[in-house]
């Protein structure tokens, strides 16, 4: 099985880091799309079906607490496993994701921290 995912975030060098250590990581990419915003990502998403979102949190036009929300609010897109890649993310933010079952990694992160988070969110098998 191959994993396509999206990855969200304003940053076209850390969606292109994202992208480059999900690859060295060996896991099976199939295709990698990308977002920079939240509305985009939701309209992306809309388009064809997804194995994994990485997402940001500070984002303009729609962040992604934002974007959560409204993939947890489409009936197709909610059982869609999250990541989160975020400089920043307050402890009641934390506890809320832990409790969504989406993980989450601070950048700067390793590429072992991304992976773990990854394996995780898919149910330990990618």
């Amino acid at each position: 099985m191959v994993l396509n995912v999206i990855v969200v975030d304003d940053s076209a060098m850390m969606r292109l880091v994202i992208g480059r250590a999900l690859r060295i990581a060996g896991l099976p990419i199939g295709r990698i799309d990308e977002a920079g915003d939240g509305a985009a990502a939701l309209a992306v998403l809309r388009t064809r079906p997804f194995d994994l979102a990485i997402i940001d949190i500070n984002m303009p036009v729609m962040n992604g607490l934002e974007l959560i929300e409204a993939i947890g609010r489409d009936e197709l897109l909610a059982p869609l496993p999250i990541v989160v890649v975020s400089t920043e993310a307050s402890k009641s933010q934390l506890a809320g994701m832990r409790d969504a079952g989406i993980r989450f990694v601070r950048k700067p992160f390793d590429p072992e921290h991304l992976l773990e988070a990854v394996v995780g969110a898919l149910g330990g098998a990618p």
